[in-house]
């Protein structure tokens, strides 16, 4: 698969890329960035997946996540995409709805008009960018993490709970751990996969859980100043189907926190020695 670079910068001796392809889920153009430590030639590294959440791109994490230093210490590779399709003829006008649309793919494949051709970001994310990084970047596959934020920690707990042989730590900040009963959830779950509830569990932590999906243990952080918490966020019950399942949870509230990149940069260091602690040869 072609892949155009469109940036190059040198960071803590390693290198900050930003990159473009033609995507074959959402028939548009894609852009992502990868963070690649110093490294021994021929050697192969680890690699941790970030998701990010509504209205963002990869250049919010990218820029304000200060994950470079931890992974040039660790020697990890940090990839983060998009959130949604975007150019012309893409439906979702953030205009209209910050939640739903542009910015706002919630890691799904969609089967609802008129979303169906472009909005397929859980085969982008969890197959096809994979497949590409793998050609391109010096990738141990076998040594895979996924973290996110918000949406994007809903992406990465249910990615790991649907995918778990194949990583080997999942964290969130702040995430959306039960959409099928939050506003954000059930705008973006009934817009993109229609109105047969069912079909959104596969989609929902916490539904995952109740269905016996299981993984090894999750690292989740969420700040008791965070506008979302009660309403769209609900970490309670995550940490209530996982002390049914017998799953380990590692659930922090940070006092002051809200939800913001302030509150993810100040425990990225921590998250990311998590994952590299787990995902040692």
């Amino acid at each position: 698969m072609a892949l155009q670079t469109l940036s190059l910068n040198r960071s803590y001796d390693g290198m900050q890329g930003v990159y473009r392809h033609d995507s074959r889920e959402t028939q548009t153009a894609m852009t992502f960035s990868v963070y690649v430590p110093p490294y021994r030639e021929g050697a192969k590294l680890a690699v941790v997946w970030y998701l990010s959440g509504l209205t963002c791109t990869h250049a919010n994490v990218t820029e304000k996540g200060e994950f470079r230093s931890a992974c040039a210490e660790h020697g990890l590779i940090f990839v983060a995409p998009d959130t949604s399709p975007r150019g012309e003829g893409v439906p979702g006008d953030p205009a209209n709805s910050y939640d739903f649309g542009l910015g706002a793919g919630f890691y799904v494949d969609a089967t609802e008009a008129p979303f169906v051709r472009n909005y397929r970001m859980w085969g982008y994310v969890t197959e096809e960018l994979p497949k590409l990084v793998a050609e391109h970047f010096p990738v141990d596959t076998t040594r895979q993490s996924i973290m996110g934020h918000s949406m994007g920690g809903h992406g990465a707990l249910t990615a790991a709970l649907r995918h778990p042989g194949r990583y080997r730590a999942a964290s969130a900040f702040a995430p959306i751990v039960a959409p099928s009963r939050v506003p954000w959830g059930v705008k973006a779950l009934g817009g993109y996969l229609g109105n047969d509830k069912a079909g959104w569990r596969k989609h929902d932590a916490t539904a995952l859980i109740e269905d016996g999906a299981r993984f090894r243990e999750f690292l989740v952080d969420y700040g008791d100043a965070d506008q979302f918490l009660a309403e769209q966020l609900r970490p309670e019950l995550l940490q209530t189907v996982c002390e049914k399942a017998h799953i380990p949870l590692t659930l922090r509230r940070q006092n002051g926190y809200d939800h913001s990149y302030y509150f993810i940069s100040t425990f990225m260091g921590d998250h990311l020695r998590w994952h590299a602690q787990r995902l040692k040869a």
